[in-house]
């Protein structure tokens, strides 16, 4: 598949569409760049400007998040060589994902709720929180709602997260953005592919340990910070919190955005179905106050000081 805005083929066989979400997903830095990218970031001096993080750390995002097509890098001067980084179609198709973040911590952490700017919809010209919603039917659904099932590709071996980035340091582990806690859960891979065994009903350590194949410390530790939270409750039974089932939305959303850009020849990891309606289910997101489908150019983030489109 040629051209930097068409999809990625994966080997047959190999890591699936959920372990290349896990591995780029679940790592904090690629989040906070594409957020920041969204919200106007295009040279490497804006990206060190506005996160806390260090010049080797921010030199080998870029060039991953460039390998895997999320960002466009163009040289505009080359002595001494500068380049700028824009963002994809791939790239671009996270922000549901980001926007879904967004209205979870804004619910779910109140003491960061205060420093999240406001979500403008043009349409309606409200304020709004985004709704997730069956493509097919239109109704608003829920994790309880939706059946999930591997698909051709699917298994655990296969969705074991994969990426080409390291765990910052002790030292560089900071709180950066607008999403500290959502950082702390979904931004460590095996965080967020623990959480996803939760959702399909893994509860015990020996089990999460069976399936997914991580380290006994790391998955202990993981599934400690994870209860910690409030995402999950505590051992021996780490089952989720209301507020863990309320970041389903981000996980969905992820998944479908992962599909839709690393295609297994085998077909899709998993396969999901709205008991509802029986139809595959395909989120989408509306707006809780006019009901019409969202799309990123007519969202508006409204910061203290000023407005900038995501």
């Amino acid at each position: 598949m040629g051209g930097i805005d068409a999809p990625s083929a994966l080997a047959g066989g190999g890591t699936n569409a959920v372990g290349r979400m896990l591995g780029l997903l679940g790592d904090e830095w690629t989040l906070l760049i594409a957020q920041q990218a969204m919200l106007g970031a295009r040279r490497y001096s804006d990206f060190g400007a506005r996160l806390p993080i260090s010049h080797s750390v921010l030199s080998a995002r870029l060039q991953v998040l460039s390998a895997d097509a999320l960002l466009s890098r163009r040289v505009y001067q080359t002595n001494p060589l500068r380049a700028e980084y824009q963002l994809t179609a791939r790239g671009r198709g996270l922000w549901p994902v980001l926007l879904s973040i967004w209205e979870w911590e804004r619910h779910w952490v109140p003491m960061h709720a205060a420093d999240l700017p406001s979500m403008h919809h043009g349409l309606c010209g409200r304020d709004f929180a985004p709704s997730l919603c069956c493509g097919s039917c239109g109704e608003a659904v829920t994790a309880k709602d939706v059946v999930a099932q591997w698909g051709p590709s699917g298994s655990w071996p296969r969705s074991a997260p994969a990426g080409a980035t390291r765990r910052r340091s002790g030292r560089q582990r900071v709180q950066a953005g607008l999403f500290p806690e959502t950082m702390s859960i979904f931004g460590n891979r095996w965080s967020a592919a623990l959480l996803v065994g939760a959702f399909l009903g893994i509860a015990r350590f020996t089990d999460f340990q069976a399936v997914l194949g991580a380290p006994p410390s790391v998955t202990a530790e993981r599934l400690a910070s994870l209860a910690a939270s409030g995402v999950l409750t505590g051992a021996p039974r780490y089952q989720l919190t209301e507020k863990g089932r309320a970041f389903f939305p981000v996980l969905v959303l992820s998944l479908q955005w992962a599909q839709r850009w690393f295609l297994a020849p085998e077909g899709p990891a998993v396969l999901l179905t709205h008991e509802a309606c029986g139809d595959a289910f395909v989120a989408t997101l509306a707006c809780d106050q006019c009901a019409e489908p969202l799309t990123g150019r007519d969202i508006a983030v409204i910061p203290v000081s000023g407005a900038a489109r995501p």
